[in-house]
């Protein structure tokens, strides 16, 4: 009777999850009986299972830090900031993919494996075993393959191909790490194994670490698994685009945080160097990368693989700097705001693929224009959006835990980012050519653009309240 007990208790605490789950069964389900022109039902009851996850979410905000489902899963603060921006990215994706999917053959399907994405994302996040980190993994990738290619051109079809055999051997990757972790601490349950590894031979531990980091860092598009980025951004459609580029990073970073606070950390490797190292690369190349780019879906792309740097600096102060993990999670959110408010203006004017096809924009889309400066002024880290006080405080860690030259290396990153934020945003105050008019644009996703440009502004006004509230730790630390 208390083993039936603990087990409804942990159903209920899962209860975010379980809505994104049993909705996408739901419209799998309403999908193969609506006729195809009524297929949006499916898209309101997405939108309403996102609403369920956020409510469901800040009923037990607050609550103590615990484990469920014999220890393999961490409900905590870091658990429920990625339910809640998941949520909340999922909501937009879901206006930014109406003017493309609305009515089509195929649309509950695009909405199914949105949110099953959504879920993997989480579960990532929660993973507090090696197995259940396996399976989100797969859970996470899986559905962005088929979206990936989902419009069924050639440059979709070769985006899909390029990121699948990229996931595929970095997953293999994982899963070797967890298997060689397994022989080394005779468990894959986070504590369990953390108590044997301080004891385990040196070399398999590395090469432990090495190959299950490998996979988290894939997912979250930095180095040296970022490859896949830049062709599936460019090459995929622009909803997709914005989901494969900020979605997956919310799960994965929390999950190289869990990874190295509850395992590498009492193994007494020296896990911070080698994630100061990637940061140090990712941050570079992904800057170097976006410098000449005009194709805006790329230099989105090179864009956020630099963001992804920035983050990584916040992971090498967990455990050294109080504020690390706050920081890292209220970057985490702020960017995904900004990012997708920048996707949503590429997605209001699909015919537009250079950053000199925005040459007019202020007269024509003044709105429009509005919402992409402050998305890429925020992504710059420009005050007062909520980039700005999330790289702050990320920075502040760093130095906190002994990286000052980390830091002194993200600084000159971030002025250097200027240069191809200002290349984007300067052709589109100039006033466009005699006979040259701009298309119509989406009205979704002008909407879109417009909320996630005054949420990325509110996000750095009410940091203060939101960090501190972000200040929980993480389960068995």
């Amino acid at each position: 009777m208390e083993s039936t007990d603990h087990m409804v208790q942990d159903l209920i605490a899962l209860l975010p999850e379980g809505i994104l789950a049993a909705t996408a069964v739901l419209g799998l389900l309403l999908g193969s009986f609506l006729p195809r022109n009524r297929q949006s039902v499916v898209r309101g009851l997405a939108a309403l299972a996102c609403l369920g996850v956020a409510a469901s979410t800040l009923a037990v905000w607050g609550r103590d830090a615990m484990t469920i489902l014999e220890g393999s899963y961490g409900i905590d603060t870091a658990t429920n900031t990625v339910r809640l921006a998941v949520a909340a990215a999922l909501l937009l994706l879901l206006v930014l993919s109406f003017g493309e999917t609305h009515s089509g053959p195929r649309e509950s399907e695009f909405l199914i494996l949105l949110l099953i994405s959504g879920l993997g994302a989480v579960l990532l996040a929660g993973a507090t075993d090696a197995l259940v980190l396996v399976a989100a993994y797969l859970l996470a990738s899986v559905p962005l393959y088929a979206l990936t290619g989902f419009a069924k051109d050639s440059p979709g079809t070769e985006a899909t191909l390029k990121y699948y055999l990229l996931g595929a051997l970095f997953g293999t990757t994982m899963l070797f790490g967890v298997a060689v972790l397994f022989g080394v601490g005779g468990a894959t349950a986070y504590p369990a194994a953390a108590a044997a590894l301080p004891h385990a031979p040196r070399a398999a531990l590395v090469l432990a670490a090495v190959a299950i980091l490998g996979g988290l860092l894939f997912k979250a598009g930095a180095v040296p698994a970022h490859f896949w980025v830049p062709d599936v951004t460019q090459g995929t459609r622009p909803a997709v685009a914005a989901l494969v580029t900020t979605v997956p990073k919310l799960g994965a970073v929390v999950a190289i945080i869990r990874l190295c606070a509850m395992v590498l950390e009492p193994s007494a490797l020296d896990w911070r160097v080698l994630i100061a190292a990637v940061a140090a690369v990712t941050m570079t190349l992904g800057n170097l990368g976006a410098f000449f780019q005009t194709d805006v879906r790329r230099l989105l792309a090179y864009s956020t693989i630099s963001q992804v740097g920035y983050l990584l600096m916040g992971v090498t102060a967990v455990g050294r700097a109080d504020q690390a993990v706050p920081a890292v999670l209220f970057y985490l959110a702020a960017y995904t705001v900004t990012n997708l408010g920048a996707f949503a203006v590429v997605c209001a004017l699909p015919g537009l693929r250079t950053v000199t096809d925005y040459t007019g924009l202020l007269r024509r889309r003044p709105g429009l224009l509005l919402a992409l400066v402050v998305c890429l002024l925020g992504l710059i880290g420009t005050p007062p959006t909520g980039v700005f006080v999330g790289k702050l405080s990320v920075f502040t860690a760093t130095v906190d835990a002994g990286f000052g030259w980390l830091v002194v290396l993200a600084a000159v990153n971030t002025v250097a980012s200027v240069f191809y934020y200002l290349r984007w945003i300067a052709p589109a105050l100039r006033p466009r050519p005699p006979g040259h008019e701009l298309d119509r644009s989406d009205a979704p996703s002008r909407v879109a653009a417009n909320t996630a440009a005054i949420g990325s502004v509110m996000l750095g006004v009410l940091a203060g309240p939101m960090m501190s509230a972000l200040a929980g730790p993480l389960v068995a630390r």
